[in-house]
């Protein structure tokens, strides 16, 4: 029998509530009110007293309504047919509900029940399984769905039989498995897997070594990413977070997109309804929609929700990660995630940490971020989850919590500049603060060796340098004047925007430049480090900018050319002959 319980107390979303029985911390109870039930998540158990938090607006509660525990905890639903849905924090099917807001206490089932599923069997009767293991397969958007043996089970099982090619639904049943018992269990398309808990079922999780092209010079040449890496994106208002996440998005070489809007304002996260149906995938070719999700939580969706959000992506990856596909999760923005948490320390009294943010902050984001990565799967395949999260911290300080604590957690860092922003520098990722700690790994290293080149990263090293040197002359000509500083300083200047305009800027809006694939960010990289590393003679510093400009407007023209086509090569001549001019 199931647990059942009284209100005793409500402040805001936070509800006590007294039990009859055992309640355990995470699980899910339903408040009844009216007509509909209100779905809330245990936090806290206090001797007979529950503490839940409500993900629906709480207004006409009293004290006194009933509540009834359903002993699991808040689970989401995997299954084909998650692909081109969008969902809300608690994966109920935006599509299906009526009306512009979300009515309260409106619950839906996240899948198509009755839509024919092509399905092909990968398991044979007699084969050992366990959880994770494949029984077969069906055709989803193009994407080859695994149907696994569901992650709850524990130990060996036999696989006694499994249907054979043919269509049906999900619910049908596909297999079935013997148990050590030699119990018969009959298993359909879907399974239940709670959202708090990591899906543990690959063979071994190494540090990941390669390099996911993203088609930003900024990111891939400087500051690069890998497969299975972690990366988060700080910037205040208007610097192009979620414009670079959208690019990010669009040009990844990942199999799934699940973009989680935790706490984003509504008419961005329309943009991405809007668009991403229209959008055409530069790898298949057809709409970018056909392999996205999107979990939508937005600023005028419930509170409470945002924290089940991440939580429900994130295990949504798990799931095709176990597939064996290269899944990009993207979070835009954790400091609402962390805001939802703070809102519930506050209210449960607990001990505030700095900025009243939750003792434990470190440790939840952090815990969260090692749920992605690489893995190798029991069957020798591989998948991953790239996870890139955007953080907007109040007023553009990266000093604050939030950003500190996913420093500690995330192994890249882009930070977006006002600055930068201001001067339509885009994207706007300040190239001396950003890093990437996979440069340092020696798995890394090694990749790129065999697969761009040997001295890849001797150049982006001397790059960094070039830039930095740069940004400590532009100050010195800023305090003493042009004719303040010698003309050396001048070109060293010069050297360095060379860098930012080639290299680390791009436009978004045109058809070429927008996607730099690996190849040709090489050849840039090779061609600006030349020009970079050559001495010029001149006689004062008008010169030198006027000459800059030249080469900048001529490698500017050759980022908006298709590679290697005619026009490329005869900007190319055109830069050669710009440079025999001053070169010594």
């Amino acid at each position: 029998m199931s647990t059942k319980g009284i209100v005793k107390g409500i402040i805001s979303n936070l509800v006590t509530v007294e039990v009859d029985g055992p309640v355990s911390q995470n699980e899910i109870a339903y408040i009844h009110l009216d007509s509909s039930r209100l779905m809330a998540e245990v936090l806290k158990v206090t001797g007979n007293k529950a503490f839940v938090q409500v993900f629906e607006s709480t207004r006409g509660l009293k004290v006194g309504n009933e509540v009834e525990f359903n002993g699991h905890m808040l689970e989401v639903t995997l299954g084909p047919g998650l692909l081109s849905r969008n969902y809300d924090g608690l994966q109920n099917d935006l599509d299906k509900l009526t009306g512009i807001f979300l009515q309260r206490g409106e619950y839906n089932f996240p899948l198509d029940k009755e839509k024919l599923w092509n399905f092909t069997p990968i398991a044979q009767p007699g084969d050992k399984v366990v959880a994770g293991s494949w029984l077969g397969e069906v055709d989803e958007n193009f994407q080859p769905h695994k149907i696994m043996v569901p992650f709850a089970f524990e130990g060996t099982y036999t696989v006694k039989s499994v249907v054979a090619a043919g269509e049906y639904t999900i619910m049908d049943k596909v297999a079935v498995v013997t148990d050590a018992d030699g119990k018969d269990i009959e298993l359909n398309m879907i399974q239940k897997w709670p959202v708090k808990k990591a899906i543990n079922v690959h063979a071994e999780k190494p540090r990941p070594f390669k390099l996911l092209e993203t088609g930003v010079r900024t990111i891939d040449t400087a500051n690069p990413i890998v497969e299975g890496g972690t990366g988060f994106i700080p910037g205040p208002f208007g610097t192009g977070k979620t414009v670079l996440q959208h690019a990010i998005s669009k040009q990844a070489e990942a199999d799934i997109v699940i973009i989680a809007a935790c706490g984003e304002r509504a008419n961005e996260v329309v943009e991405i309804f809007v668009e991403f149906p229209e959008l055409e995938d530069p790898h298949t070719g057809r709409k970018l929609m056909e392999r996205t999700i999107i979990i939508a939580n937005t600023s005028n969706m419930p509170v409470a929700s945002r924290e089940a959000s991440v939580y429900t992506a994130m295990t949504i990856s798990e799931y095709y990660r176990a597939m064996g596909l290269r899944v990009l999760m993207m979070a835009d923005s954790t400091s609402r995630w962390a805001q939802a948490l703070r809102e519930m320390s506050n209210r449960m009294e607990e001990l505030p940490g700095q900025d009243a943010f939750p003792m434990d902050l470190s440790a939840i984001i952090a815990n969260f971020y090692s749920r992605a990565g690489y893995v190798y799967l029991k069957n020798g395949k591989t998948g991953s989850i790239t996870f890139i999260g955007t953080v907007s911290p109040a007023g553009g300080n990266l000093k604050e919590p939030v950003t500190e604590s996913t420093k500690k957690a995330a192994r890249c860092f882009y930070a977006l500049e006002q600055n930068r922003a201001d001067r339509k520098r885009y994207p706007a990722v300040n190239p001396i603060d950003s890093y990437s700690k996979y440069i340092e790994y020696p798995e890394f290293e090694e990749y790129i060796s065999q697969r761009i080149s040997p001295d890849w990263t001797s150049k982006v090293n001397d790059m960094k340098t070039i830039l930095q040197r740069g940004k400590e002359v532009q100050e010195q000509i800023n305090i003493l004047g042009d004719d303040g500083v010698p003309v050396d300083y001048h070109v060293t200047f010069w050297k360095s925007e060379v860098i930012d305009f080639v290299i680390l800027q791009q436009d978004a809006f045109d058809k070429i430049d927008s996607v730099c694939p690996i190849e040709r960010q090489k050849y840039m990289l090779d061609l600006v480090m030349d020009i970079c590393q050559s001495d010029f003679g001149f006689n004062g510093f008008m010169q030198v900018m006027d000459y800059f400009k030249r080469v900048i407007n001529v490698c500017k023209q050759m980022n908006y050319s298709e590679f290697e086509s005619d026009q490329f090569k005869n900007y190319e001549s055109e830069l050669t002959e710009i440079l025999a001019e001053r070169k010594k």
